[in-house]
């Protein structure tokens, strides 16, 4: 799955779609298909898809919309025509969520588009892809196919585009157009508009002269009483049943005579209320007084208070050092004690013995030379040369200096005999000493040096 996004081109462009099944994102890819791209920009900038449906859903295949008539068959570009298709090496049909042009044959691209709901390879080189879904949004494509449909193909109760939000414009040169408006649209507006009233026509038989006279009484009732309230008193003045005194007026004198009767009981009530009202401004002026003598005593406890805390504080101060001198008196008598305890357990120590002793020293000496000798280079390989050399030295000194045997000269035998024996005798003792030379140089090699170094005698032999 990473080497199809890795082959997908990078996009230059973002669209928000605000569906009944959640908002869907959309990155478009304006460079590989410029006129799908700005088609689809300035129709979701116009307002085109809101309020569309998905009016096809094939599980596993597509979910289909994008047009406004909503059976399919309609749907305009901004170009006024059917625009080309747009086809690029790098945009296949090999997963889902893509995005592309919905058409009825090839060039015939208009306002309809469908998103993958899975890889569809038999739709490639038909119709272009123009973007890809990116995000959790993806999510919300599977809910759009999550619907019941019918035989052709079309959802029962199918979801719609509420609105569209152009997060990213890479075309600057776009300039919305003034789309006309929907039908429903058109209804709606009617519906809002204001009705005028209807005037009647009072030629008509089924009126009569009653009627015209009882609607020039309503119109100038109706003037004469504009802006005030309405009443049965306002149309009805001559009736005996109704009182001439209004409501309003018989209220009033009730309630004056309540209050001349309260002030007479009020006037008894005052010089009471005067005298506990003095009670109470006597006491809130001994309460100011008390209160303004606890500010000073106040102060007088903080300043006290401040004093107590700088001298608690000193203190602690103090036993701080105190401790730490004790714990640094502590720490060198430890010190002390140790070291006491370390000469005593020395002078105590019972004397090695004298193997041990020798061991300890040749351990020593082992050592020292050991750290003398080079390690591998050019100073060691020299040094096993020489001791090689000395060997070979020491070695042809023993021959040369053992005493040469009186030898028997059988009878019967020539010199040329005796000189075969002694020549013989001789090689054997060469090609041993060859042998154990050859032997000592590869152990040295292999395990000392681990660098192979060979040494031969056929020169010597020779000479």
């Amino acid at each position: 799955m990473s080497n199809i996004y890795i082959q997908e081109p990078p996009s230059s462009g973002k669209v928000l779609l605000k569906t009944t099944a959640g908002d869907i994102d959309i990155e478009l890819w304006s460079k590989e298909a410029p006129k799908a791209c700005r088609n689809f920009i300035q129709l979701c900038m116009e307002g085109y898809y809101d309020n569309t449906i998905f009016h096809r859903v094939v599980p596993g295949f597509i979910v289909q919309g994008g047009d406004p008539t909503r059976n399919g068959t309609g749907g305009e570009s901004i170009f006024g025509k059917p625009f080309k298709d747009e086809f690029h090496s790098r945009l296949r049909f090999n997963r889902r969520g893509l995005v592309a042009m919905a058409n009825a044959g090839p060039h015939d691209n208009g306002s309809q588009f469908f998103f993958t709901l899975g890889p569809a390879e038999e739709l490639n080189n038909k119709h272009t892809i123009f973007g890809k879904v990116t995000g959790d949004t993806i999510y919300n494509i599977l809910r759009l196919a999550e619907v019941e449909i019918d035989k052709d193909e079309r959802p029962i109760i199918p979801h719609k585009i509420k609105s569209t939000e152009v997060l990213h414009n890479s075309f600057d040169d776009i300039v919305p157009r003034i789309l006309k408006k929907h039908k429903k649209e058109k209804r709606d507006e009617e519906l809002k508009k204001p009705h005028s009233k209807g005037t009647k026509n009072f030629s008509l038989l089924s009126f009569g002269e009653e009627a015209e006279e009882e609607e020039e009484e309503v119109n100038r009732v109706s003037q004469s009483m504009k802006g005030k309230s309405k009443s049965s008193h306002d149309l009805l003045k001559d009736d005996p049943r109704l009182s001439s005194v209004p409501v309003v007026e018989s209220e009033l004198a009730i309630m004056k005579t309540q209050v001349a009767s309260d002030k007479e009981e009020d006037d008894d009530s005052d010089s009471e209320e005067c005298e506990q009202i003095k009670g109470q401004i006597t006491k809130k002026l001994k309460k100011d007084e008390n209160e303004d003598v606890k500010p000073q005593v106040e102060d007088n406890i903080d300043d006290e208070e401040k004093k107590t805390l700088s001298r608690s504080e000193e203190l602690r101060k103090e036993a701080r050092q105190l401790k730490r001198e004790l714990l640094a008196a502590k720490l060198k008598k430890t010190d002390v004690l140790k070291e006491e305890t370390e000469s005593q357990v020395a002078e105590t120590e019972p004397a090695p013995n004298n193997a041990l002793a020798e061991y300890l020293n040749e351990r020593k000496k082992y050592e020292e030379i050991r750290r003398q000798k080079p390690k591998k280079g050019p100073t060691r390989e020299e040094q096993t040369l020489a001791l090689l050399d000395r060997f070979k030295s020491k070695l042809t000194k023993a021959i040369s200096e053992t005493p040469e045997e009186d030898v028997v000269q059988p009878e019967g035998e020539d010199d040329e005999g005796w000189k075969k024996v002694a020549v013989s005798s001789f090689s054997e003792l060469l090609q041993f000493a060859n042998n154990w030379i050859h032997e000592l140089d590869t152990y040295l090699s292999k395990v000392l040096l681990g660098c192979p170094m060979s040494f031969s005698l056929k020169n010597k032999q020779e000479k």
